[in-house]
């Protein structure tokens, strides 16, 4: 009798892979669920006694499924796992894994898509926990939520968004699409800023979104240089990619220009800013706010300072943390397992995968 194929389930932290995985065939699959997610590979923190116990734990499997990029797949992991036949990642994109490696050991990797949102990768749901966190800092959310179950009442005061100028870094699909919002809900005005962004382009954004290019007070989305974005948004938010050129674009130079009411906002991605940088700034109460869903390291170690700093106090700007959840949906993670294991069942038959990155 042939062996089962065994394969590897990494980071599903909720668990809504396994009804998925556990519906192959037992006869043909042997599935392994692992929740605890190690330090990535290439990290400089990142010890080899990790490096090879990550290795010793992915070594046995032929099929490995892997979230977003919470495992990453750099090509020096990847030379080391002989028996990889099948890596499964989800989104249409994922720039974690080294896809020239794979190709050119013949290991055909494919993504999945947002069943739930067509068309969005997690781009709805990330929109939403964006605006929520928004809210969520300037109406002291937290902070009053802590107060009230700890025997106290009012903790600080909010601040109000209406009339006060969102800043965007990037008017890509997210970055319109937040700025819609607080446009819309709360009358903001929207400045926003990339190394390409033209007001051309802006003016086709505000269109796209429902706008006129022009409106009262002037461009319903305006471009602006950098400096004036961080000078003047009393709301930054960031929605770039993560590339060798984004990674770091945010640092102390330009987070020293916010105005001290303001709130920063990153539900991008961690390594977009020089996080050093950043705890310097609200370690110094430079800020009023920041709202963070997304870290340099993920996820967070248990001895880092955005764990253990009393963020709030003693002249310390209030931090909002959430673990990464801007895409946590249920039924978008649900749909991207399912469309996991259609494409085992394809690799099965040897037909062609779906969302085949390589």
């Amino acid at each position: 009798m042939a062996r089962a194929t065994k394969i590897a389930v990494l980071d599903d932290y909720q668990g809504f892979s396994e009804p998925k995985f556990k519906a192959l065939d037992a006869a043909k699959y042997e599935v392994t669920f692992i929740k605890d997610t190690l330090r990535p590979y290439s990290h400089a923190e990142t010890s080899q006694d990790v490096r090879d116990e990550l290795v010793t734990r992915l070594s046995p499997f032929a099929i490995i499924s892997t979230m977003r990029e919470r495992t990453p797949f750099p090509r020096d992991l990847i030379a080391r796992l002989p028996n990889l036949k099948l890596l499964l990642t989800t989104g249409n994109r994922n720039l974690a894994l080294d896809l020239d490696a794979f190709e050119e050991r013949q290991i055909p990797v494919a993504g999945a898509v947002d069943r739930a949102h067509a068309g969005s990768v997690g781009s709805v749901s990330t929109t939403e926990h964006c605006v929520a966190m928004i809210l969520a800092a300037a109406r002291n959310i937290a902070q009053d939520d802590h107060a009230v179950k700890s025997g106290g009442w009012q903790a600080a005061a909010a601040v109000g968004l209406r009339g006060k100028t969102f800043g965007t870094v990037g008017l890509g699909r997210l970055g319109a699409a937040v700025a819609k919002i607080m446009r819309l809900a709360f009358g903001m005005r929207v400045v926003a800023w990339s190394p390409n962004l033209t007001q051309e382009a802006a003016d086709e954004k505000a269109r796209a979104a429902g706008f006129a290019a022009d409106g009262e007070g002037g461009k319903t989305f305006r471009a602006v240089g950098k400096e004036e974005l961080f000078r003047t948004a009393d709301v930054l938010s960031v929605h770039v990619v993560l590339s060798e050129r984004s990674r770091g674009g945010i640092s102390g130079a330009d987070l020293s220009l916010m105005k001290a009411t303001s709130i920063f906002v990153n539900t991008s991605r961690g390594p977009l800013v020089v996080e050093e940088d950043l705890l310097g700034v609200l370690e110094r109460g430079r800020i009023r706010a920041a709202a963070l869903d997304v870290f340099e390291l993920e996820p967070l170690p248990l001895e880092s300072k955005w764990r253990t700093t009393k963020w709030g106090e003693d002249g310390r700007s209030s931090v909002l943390l959430t673990p990464h959840m801007g895409y946590v949906e249920e039924s978008t993670l649900e749909g991207w397992y399912e469309q996991q294991v259609e494409n085992i069942q394809r690799w099965e038959r040897g037909e062609p995968l779906v969302q085949r990155l390589c």
